[in-house]
């Protein structure tokens, strides 16, 4: 399959620039594996498609504010900085713009999100061949400690705000109501429809609410650079899957229950690890770059939870493929759905509406 057989065209104005006034507010599209029938709900419909026993499995990861400012110490010339992945502590792989001025040796100072100069440094230490630099920060133990004071909400290129200062709802909406250990830099959007008093309902109804940790990176808005689909690769994440959720799951499926996969990151996580061990979880953290797209077969997740993606992307071949599994009928299912979705004035990508596939 080539990657030109996942576009669509996708008006401006349908890309979500702020999010639904109440989480669970958004409209929810649901398609019908089986027959292709759909149907146009709100997310709190979400409800009537569970039963007793069901398992609904989120990505807890915390988006931490992975934008930074900084200005060459010697030039003054500034600098943007978005925070990728640790190594150790006060070492970090980053994407810098413009990238061309920061060679291997640069040394920048970092301002906080008022403008003030603060007391972090960094100096480049090494590139790689995607273009980004490695950082070696100094002036504070550990700067995790101020991104809060330094770094702002890492938001997707789609989404524009005129200054900082408007980021400060971002700071609370581009973030799911159970996020926990820090380090995306890039929300799970499909979970950030839920509130925890439609969780709790969920959970009312004996549907199993459990938590993976997959932190998402920037590759996650990466476009596909290769023609065909198997030159294309994928990015690589980390991830954590607790004993309690794989045992939670691996009874699911032994008892013939239904998985629900909240967000394209945890289904990854979750066909990943059952790739490598027979179609069983076992508990345990790695790194992914699984490349979902048709004719995949899957072997855990039976429901998909998510938002509309972007043209092209590696999230909309995984959708395409979980539309129709060991087919590659699903690309048609899905591209159909998007097209109503756009006649219907559906909002798309991070802030948009959400998409259940049953």
């Amino acid at each position: 399959m080539r990657v030109s057989d996942f576009d669509f065209v996708l008006p401006p104005e349908l890309i979500a620039q702020v999010p639904a006034r109440e989480r669970d507010q958004s409209r929810l599209l649901v398609l019908q594996r089986g027959t292709g029938a759909i149907a146009h709900r709100s997310f709190r419909n979400l409800l009537d498609y569970l039963r007793v026993g069901d398992v609904l499995v989120l990505n807890n990861s915390r988006v931490i504010p992975a934008r930074l400012r900084a200005a060459n110490a010697k030039t003054g010339g500034r600098f943007e900085v978005v925070l990728l992945e640790e190594n150790s502590v006060n070492d970090w792989w980053a994407l810098l713009r413009p990238g061309k001025r920061a060679r291997v040796g640069t040394e920048m100072v970092f301002r906080d999100t008022s403008g003030n100069e603060s007391a972090v440094r960094a100096v480049v230490i090494e590139t790689n061949s995607e273009g980004h630099r490695r950082l070696k920060f100094s002036g504070k133990p550990d700067i995790t400690a101020m991104l809060e004071a330094i770094g702002e909400i890492p938001l997707p290129p789609y989404i524009a705000r005129a200054n900082p200062r408007e980021l400060a709802d971002d700071k609370v909406r581009y973030q799911t109501v159970y996020a926990a250990p820090a380090g995306s830099v890039a929300a799970p959007t499909a979970g950030l429809h839920f509130t925890e008093t439609l969780l709790s309902e969920i959970r009312a109804r004996g549907v199993e609410v459990r938590f993976v940790t997959l932190h998402v990176g920037l590759g996650t808005f990466a476009p596909v650079k290769s023609e065909s689909l198997a030159g294309h690769v994928m990015h690589e994440e980390r991830y954590e899957l607790s004993e309690e959720t794989a045992r939670a799951i691996n009874e699911a499926k032994r008892a013939g229950r239904r998985v629900f996969a909240t967000g394209t990151t945890t289904m990854r996580v979750l066909e990943s690890v059952a790739a490598q061990h027979d179609g069983k979880l076992v508990a345990g953290g790695n790194r992914t770059r699984i490349f979902i797209y048709p004719p995949y077969r899957f072997r855990i997740v039976d429901a998909l939870l998510t938002n509309f993606h972007l043209p092209r992307s590696t999230l909309l071949m995984l959708v395409s493929a979980f539309a129709a599994p060991g087919e590659t009928r699903g690309r048609e299912m899905i591209l159909s759905a998007y097209e109503k979705a756009v006649r219907e004035r559906y909002r798309f990508f991070s802030y948009g509406d959400a998409m259940l596939i049953i």
